[in-house]
């Protein structure tokens, strides 16, 4: 595991902004385009670089630098069916932040989106800068999904899958395909991907004309769904393992000496009812 960062390191303003858990750095360039981020009483701009003793203000207001000396916070939660990973939805939907506890002086960043109608595993996180890593491209994590079909794979469709279909936003395959059988007209396969496209696996067995009945992502990178965990519960990652997640990632661990004493802050919590 690195070290501690150097006191005196510096880092491009918008992954500190995007570390204190205020949104992604896309999120954090927009705010800084528009005029409303200054450092030091000076308006910022793109690619500043900004230290511990730098004071950021966002539309007036200090920005808690307490992200940069104690470990984000991470939560694995099994999204049941039903609800929307957004804050606003017009047509009032249940929300997976309805039953999640409000962090102080940050906000939930999902690490991807599971459309309304899948369930399973979704990580969310105060980190900015660990949620862009995981879901950006570049990165290439795999999201492993348990998929029900009416009907079931030929070698030749198993073959597509695995060597890529045509969409209509650019070619997209499997990296695995698992057969784990099943029961009368329904057939369970486990699929692993490489990216995040809007409903992909969905649209990749519509392309092979079979419907899927039923979609649940089982796995993101190295994180799975706990065993234990109901439909519509959370359960906090410690901070040994988020520190674990971060060096896996290949980033760095924010302030390893702090985050040392933050053990006994960041507990296990307990996971409330599914309603």
């Amino acid at each position: 595991m690195p070290g501690p960062a150097p006191r005196n390191a510096t880092y491009k303003l918008q992954k500190a902004l995007a570390q204190t858990g205020l949104g992604s750095r896309r999120d954090m360039e927009e705010l800084v385009r528009a005029g409303r981020v200054t450092v030091n009483g000076a308006p910022a701009a793109i690619g500043a670089r900004v230290g511990p003793e730098d004071v950021i203000r966002v539309n007036g207001q200090a920005v808690s630098r307490t992200a940069d000396r104690t470990p984000p916070r991470v939560l694995l939660y099994y999204k049941p069916e039903g609800e929307i990973v957004s804050r606003d939805d017009p047509g009032g939907r249940p929300s997976v932040f309805d039953r999640l506890p409000q962090p102080r002086g940050a906000k939930w960043l999902a690490v991807g989106r599971l459309d309304v109608n899948t369930s399973g595993l979704l990580i969310l996180t105060t980190s900015g800068e660990l949620a862009n890593r995981m879901m950006h491209p570049r990165y290439e994590i795999e999201r492993e999904y348990a998929v029900r079909v009416l009907g079931r794979l030929s070698p030749e469709q198993q073959a597509l899958l695995l060597s890529g279909i045509q969409l209509d936003d650019g070619i997209a395959r499997c990296v695995a395909v698992h057969d784990q059988g099943g029961e009368g007209a329904n057939h369970w396969y486990h699929v692993v991907i490489r990216e995040g496209r809007n409903r992909e696996v969905r649209r990749l067995f519509a392309a092979l004309r079979l419907r899927v009945s039923r979609l649940m992502r089982v796995r993101f990178g190295s994180m799975n769904l706990p065993r234990n965990l109901r439909r519509g519960q959370f359960v906090e990652l410690p901070p040994r393992e988020v520190r674990q997640l971060l060096v896996s990632l290949g980033l760095e661990a924010i302030n390893a000496e702090a985050a040392r004493g933050a053990r006994s802050a960041h507990r296990r919590r307990p996971a409330p009812r599914a309603r």
